[in-house]
Order: structure tokens, then sequence, then C-alpha cells
């Protein structure tokens, strides 16, 4: 059998002020709903962090089922799946909102080894194993799947000085790449334009058939989330390098 759920915060927070609300809070959600077996309390507690999280409650009570989740089971690498999936549904301010708690919560990573690890550590999502693609890039790449479903999602990290060959998302309609950045310090730049820097938070939002490239700033690891956007006739043509020279101007 597994271990009964007991709540208090009802009975000692508002037991004198409203004991009924405290008696509905402790004996029946906690004491009746979150220990009715048909589900374990790992999905229960997933559902909650979702329900809140939708609801926009971003404050101490989600902190604790955050806290409630880790406990039971909810490893870090599910609750950025859970929440990178809601998000698609509910909105990219409340998934921000809900990462900063969560890096909070699921913060007790070890102590970092190499530049590698160490900047790991400052972002949510993992950095994962050597690009595939690395032939159309400059310097060193990682490239880790974050979903699969509805709507592919890839983590793309450069090390410092890193940087993609200029290339090309063609489709005959719609179609094209969208970027979110995550960590670190970065740059993009269409064809014929200046390059503009990249930043946690900014969103790069690439038409089809237009001629571009991203990649670190030299000094500096960076990542974006890659979303590649459905097109009719979709493909990718991968051209030049950027020069050193060209890229030698960024700071």
């Amino acid at each position: 059998m597994r271990e009964k759920i007991v709540q208090t915060a009802g009975r000692d927070q508002l037991g004198e002020f409203a004991p009924m609300f405290a008696h509905l809070n402790d004996d029946v959600l906690f004491g009746e709903v979150w220990n009715e077996e048909s589900i374990d309390v790992k999905t229960r507690c997933i559902i909650t962090v979702v329900s809140l999280m939708a609801s926009g409650i971003t404050d101490s009570s989600l902190q604790y089922h955050l806290q409630n989740a880790k406990a039971h089971g909810v490893t870090k690498a599910e609750i950025a799946a859970i929440i990178t999936h809601a998000t698609m549904y509910v909105g990219w301010p409340k998934g921000w909102a809900v990462f900063r708690l969560a890096k909070e919560v699921w913060n007790d990573e070890a102590p970092a080894e190499t530049a590698k690890d160490a900047y790991q550590n400052t972002i949510f999502f993992p950095i994962g194993e050597p690009n595939p693609y690395g032939k159309f890039f400059v310097g060193q790449s990682y490239l880790a799947p974050v979903s699969s479903e509805q709507v592919p999602l890839f983590n793309v990290t450069f090390e410092p000085g890193c940087r993609n060959n200029w290339h090309i998302h063609h489709a005959s309609s719609e179609g094209g790449q969208m970027l979110i950045c995550v960590g670190g310090r970065g740059y993009y730049q269409e064809w014929g334009k200046e390059a503009r820097e990249l930043r946690p938070g900014d969103v790069v939002n690439i038409p089809a058939n237009v001629k571009h490239w991203h990649g670190a700033a030299p000094d500096s690891w960076f990542s974006h989330l890659a979303v590649e956007v459905r097109g009719e006739d979709a493909s990718t043509e991968w051209c030049e390098p950027v020069s050193d020279a060209d890229y030698g101007k960024l700071n």
C-alpha cells in the first residue's frame, strides 16, 4: 500500500479564520482526492502542475507542487518536457514563469567539472550530443531533441565562436523556422542585413527562402530551441561558411 498523503496547511493557516475551507483543503482535497488510488501520485503531481500553470498561478502554491512533483519522482528532463508541452497550449509567458520556479526546485546539479558542465547548469534544457549536422558548422555544436510530437522541437547549443553556415529553408508556401533563445549570447543574420544579437527570451521568426545564419558570440556559449515550421515542398539548402572576417566584426 502506498504512503498516505497528509496535509495540514489548511488548519495551520486558516483553521480559526475559515474552518470549513481548512477542512475541504486538508481532509477532502488532500485526504481523499490525493489518496484515491486509480492514478498514482506522480501523475497527480504532473496534472496539478499543469493545471496551475494553465490558470496562471505561479506563486508559492505552484512552487510547493513543483517540489512535490520532484519528491515523487518527476525528473528534471521530465519537468522540462512537461512545461514545454503545456506551453504550446497555454502560452509562452506562463511557460517562462513556470520554468523560473522549476529551475529553483531542480537546482541540485553536481559541481561543474568542464566548461560544458558549467554552462549546462545555467540552462534548463539538455545540451545533448555532438550535432550530426556538424559538417555544416564552424566549431562544435550539440543537438538535443526536446519533443518529437505535434511540433518537432530541438535544443541547439553552440560553443563559443561556433556558428552554422549560411543556409536557406526552402518552401513553396509557408515553411521557415523559429528560434527561441534559452541561454548564453549569440547572433542571427539575414543575407544583406546587419547581424542581430540574441539573448535568452529573444525569438527569431525566419521566413522561408531567406538566406541566413545563427550561432554563438565569440566569447559565449549559446543555445536556442529550433522549431521547424511546416511548409509545402520544404527542404534545407546549406551554403558557404560565414567568413572569419565577417564573423570577426562581431563583439
